[in-house]
């Protein structure tokens, strides 16, 4: 097949993909596609882009072309080693969405944590840009949906996780005030791994240069982020993903108050039995016995957690503080007969 031949394909492939009046009717799958690939990737050599596509060089350097046209500013480097990027531009270009993504942007916006005011901010100015057919698709979910927010959680700056967010995006060390929950405040030097919300906080994974281990640091416990000039390649995180891995530490750290209850049951009745994550770890002992360990700097959240294992019924052994057992023992004694 002639190259001419072959570009007369590929321009009838793009006036194929127009359909409808938006401007993500009016583009080729490819086109979407190769948007998407500069933004989940700081930069991509022009041999990848055009083997992830299947196009040749010439019909990908007129696709960068027409996003250029649309206001997306993609940068290229020239040469047998060139490649190109996506960054930022002052003005908003046309927001591409389709009527399921529309609908999980509105979900998200709706129920973030932390950062409902400036969600509920974004939901507007997302409404006004959108195609007029998925405005009233974006209305009905935002107002059918809610979630419950944690009692007493500090609100996080939304600046901060996204200065995170791009410092991870760019793998660039980065360099931050993190105050501890003694109120100590120490500066820090991190690779950033991940951002994860657990119990009504956002927090930091991230491999601690100076220390040479990984860390996680509360989001709202940190200020003035600073991105170095120094790059890293990325770390394998020791565990199958960031929610685990934050859970595990959780359950493996050793807090304020500790409780430990040995319980006359197998593991798996005891997890089957409590409802929610502990603040500790339940490990087996045996084929019908297991330890329960509680740890908190919450002498309530103890003590609350205690009485609801103590509650199965199953109770051999109580290892407790005695502030823990002395609240325990005047709950039992104030109860009615």
């Amino acid at each position: 097949m002639s190259a001419a031949m072959a570009g007369s394909m590929e321009d009838m492939s793009d006036q194929s993909g127009q359909a409808g009046g938006s401007v993500r009717g009016s583009l080729p799958q490819r086109l979407l596609r190769l948007l998407s690939l500069l933004q989940v990737r700081r930069e991509w050599s022009g041999a990848e882009l055009t083997e992830r596509l299947g196009v040749s060089a010439r019909t990908l350097r007129r696709d960068v072309e027409r996003l250029r046209e649309i206001d997306y500013r993609v940068e290229g480097t020239p040469g047998v080693a060139g490649g190109y990027r996506l960054v930022s531009g002052r003005d908003l270009p046309p927001l591409l969405l389709d009527d399921e993504e529309a609908v999980a942007t509105a979900l998200a916006l709706t129920t973030a944590t932390g950062v409902q005011d400036s969600a509920l901010r974004a939901l507007a100015k997302l409404e006004r840009v959108l195609p007029a057919r998925l405005r009233p698709r974006l209305r009905a979910v935002s107002g059918a949906a809610s979630v419950v927010p944690y009692p007493d959680t500090p609100g996080v700056d939304p600046s901060v996780l996204g200065s995170l967010a791009s410092c991870r995006h760019e793998r660039a060390v980065t360099d931050f005030v993190y105050r501890d929950r003694s109120g100590n405040r120490t500066e820090r030097r991190v690779e950033p791994h991940h951002l994860v919300s657990h119990g009504g906080h956002w927090y930091l994974i991230a491999h601690d240069t100076d220390r040479g281990d990984w860390r996680t640091f509360r989001v709202d416990r940190l200020h003035d982020v600073r991105p170095t000039h120094g790059r890293f390649e990325p770390r394998e995180l020791p565990a199958p993903d960031p929610a685990s891995f934050l859970t595990r530490l959780f359950a493996q750290g050793t807090y304020r108050h500790t409780v430990t209850i040995t319980l006359e049951l197998a593991e798996e009745e005891v997890r089957r039995r409590l409802y929610g994550p502990l603040p500790g770890r339940i490990a087996p002992l045996g084929p019908d016995r297991c330890e329960v360990r509680i740890s908190a700097d919450s002498l309530d959240l103890v003590c609350q957690y205690t009485a609801v294992v103590l509650s199965l019924g199953a109770t051999r052994e109580l290892d407790a503080p005695a502030e823990v057992t002395a609240r325990l023992a005047a709950m039992a004694t104030g109860l009615p007969r």
